[in-house]
């Protein structure tokens, strides 16, 4: 099923309009702890969401997990929810990964609608039909593709965030600037993320979002091409798994930081084994440095970090898999690293 992605005019008549475009019997509207107080509000007056029935669960990725989807499981339940009803997720990536997935498996599957309020959902996760839960202290361990209906971005939410995930969202725009062409990277890294000009965010946004789209339009559920998304990401998930098995101790990493600190990774190996351009690296590495600070991991730490990535879901006969590039836009899946491959590459960002 494609779905259709919308850059509102106006909220109220999109809003209204996907909806009659769904089935829609009862509506029913995820939020979580803070989108209930900093974007329901936006909605609520809307006539037609009039009759509503809203679902809150926990906010963050920490709650991600088999916990929150059964509760919305049992309130869409309890709601009287049937196969011809439809769920508008109203969040963040977590939000919409989670309610995707509640939507996909409730009753073999209901309408659902994605209105993303973060960068990071807008750019990410609310496009391209995957949806999930986090399982057994792994990132995305459980879930199905599936797309929405329709995905309604608003720039307007964007002056809710807060400035750490702006940048968490910004780092996966930085992601497809990578794999798509040089200009757009360039002008990628000359946004000054400490003081983000909305109106230019917005253009780059849609830019990001069209090369998501084509991606995923040629490569629907991951077999070759659509691994160019995953840039970043197979240190990234294991940085972020490894930051939430110890979130007693201190804060886990957003999203964004860990595909970001990934990057870093990457385009070492990039660098070492694909022969992207040292410049260019030095030059993004450079940008994330300064506007991503750094994780603070250990030598002692690799085999953990190393045990996390053979886990990912991209690998195969036993070998952890990358994607690489050969230059900005040259994307080379499927690339293995040996042992020390990866060791070299945690050396390197950490020498930052």
């Amino acid at each position: 099923m494609n779905q259709r992605v919308i850059f509102p005019k106006n909220l109220q008549t999109e809003i209204a309009t996907a909806i009659s475009e769904c089935e829609h019997d009862k509506i029913f509207v995820l939020v979580d702890e803070t989108t209930k107080n900093t974007c329901w509000p936006v909605l609520q007056p809307l006539y037609s969401l009039k009759h509503a029935q809203l679902i809150t669960i926990k906010a963050t990725d920490t709650h991600k997990n088999l916990t929150s989807l059964v509760h919305v499981w049992e309130e869409l339940e309890r709601g009287g929810a049937t196969r011809h009803s439809c769920l508008l997720n109203l969040g963040g990536g977590m939000v919409t990964d989670l309610g995707g997935f509640a939507a996909s498996t409730f009753k073999r599957g209901i309408d659902f609608i994605n209105l993303p309020t973060t960068l990071l959902a807008m750019v990410d996760a609310s496009v391209g039909g995957k949806t999930g839960i986090n399982f057994g202290g792994l990132k995305n361990e459980i879930g199905v593709f599936n797309n929405a209906k329709f995905v309604i971005l608003d720039t307007g939410f964007l002056s809710t965030l807060d400035d750490k995930n702006m940048r968490s969202g910004y780092a996966e725009m930085l992601k497809h600037g990578l794999i798509s062409d040089e200009k757009h990277r360039a002008e990628l890294l000359r946004f000054d993320l400490g003081n983000p000009d909305l109106s230019l965010l917005a253009d780059l946004l849609a830019r990001s979002v069209r090369v998501k789209e084509g991606i995923v339009t040629q490569d629907p559920k991951e077999t070759g091409l659509r691994k160019a998304l995953n840039y970043g990401h197979t240190f990234g998930h294991a940085f972020e798994s490894f930051s939430l098995k110890k979130a007693d101790k201190a804060e886990p990493l957003l999203h964004g930081y860990a595909v970001a600190y990934g990057m870093i990774c990457e385009l070492y190996l990039s660098a070492v084994k694909t022969g992207f351009p040292t410049d260019k690296m030095q030059q993004t590495v450079r940008f994330i440095r300064e506007n991503y600070g750094a994780f603070a991991i250990t030598c002692d730490d690799y085999d953990e970090l190393i045990a996390l990535m053979r886990h990912d879901k991209k690998n195969t006969a036993g070998n952890i898999n990358f994607t690489l590039l050969g230059n900005v836009g040259d994307i080379r899946i499927n690339q293995t690293a040996s042992q020390e491959e990866i060791k070299e590459a945690l050396d390197f960002f950490r020498e930052g």
